[in-house]
């Protein structure tokens, strides 16, 4: 029998961490040994074997989650928002003292979000327009989402690269926040709607065309199978890793 790897999920008392103590569960090659909520104690990591944490908790927490997994030699996945560039540069330092361990931060699990994100980022640099607008339940607490924040860096970036110019824009009078927040010079709209869970359109214009890509999160299991392709490849990829993308093979 093959030797199943040992797993726990922090946040299980949540939306995303139910379903991911599920999909651990009902994987043959994965052993899930602990399930933590708000208020466990992190020290049971320990006892309990785990090779692999899945974060799904809290900004507010996350970052002494992972900081404590990896002073314990144990890699992280992490689906957690809250990830500034001083956060990301402090654990980059702690990684380095531990240069076994991986951790990987991904905004989105949904591997059609992650794919979609990656394809209009490459496509963007033919287009002269670009935008995005991210659809949310209205539980969300943050604006724009994790992933339409990352998608709108990945676009900038291949923009840059390829010497395209910002997108046009002749406003000149506007109530504040109509045309969305600035992201490295991508527009990005947040809507909340209740009876959604999460969706995200990059709308690309040039003239006499459009090219939308469009992804739609209907439940929180679309999720499950990214998170269960980071569980099992994050020992593998040593040191931080920043989006599902880093662990898919695109060929772009």
């Amino acid at each position: 029998m093959t030797e199943q790897l040992a797993v726990a999920v922090l946040g299980a008392n949540g939306r995303m961490g139910a379903e991911a103590v599920k999909a651990i569960e009902a994987a043959p090659d994965l052993l899930l040994v602990a399930a933590l909520g708000r208020k466990d104690s992190l020290d049971s990591l320990v006892d309990s074997g785990a090779a692999v944490v899945v974060d799904l908790t809290v900004p507010e927490s996350t970052e002494a989650n992972v900081r404590f997994a990896v002073e314990h030699g144990m890699h992280a996945v992490v689906g957690t928002t809250g990830w500034n560039g001083e956060r990301l540069e402090g654990l980059r330092s702690l990684l380095a003292g531990y240069p076994a361990v991986g951790v990987l931060i991904a905004p989105n699990f949904a591997l059609g979000s992650v794919l979609a994100s990656a394809f209009a980022a490459k496509a963007s640099k033919y287009f002269e327009s670009v935008e995005i607008i991210e659809l949310h339940h209205p539980d969300k607490v943050d604006a724009p989402s994790g992933t339409a924040f990352r998608t709108a860096q990945l676009i900038a970036a291949e923009r840059s690269a390829a010497g395209v110019s910002a997108s046009p824009d002749a406003t000149t009078s506007e109530l504040q926040g109509a045309r969305g927040c600035d992201v490295d010079g991508v527009r990005v709209h947040s809507v909340r709607l209740r009876g959604l869970v999460a969706h995200q359109e990059v709308l690309l214009g040039g003239p006499g065309e459009q090219l939308t890509f469009r992804h739609d999160s209907f439940d929180r299991a679309s999720f499950m199978p990214g998170v269960l392709l980071g569980v099992r490849g994050v020992s593998g990829r040593p040191g931080l890793t920043l989006g599902l993308d880093g662990y898919l093979d695109l060929g772009l």
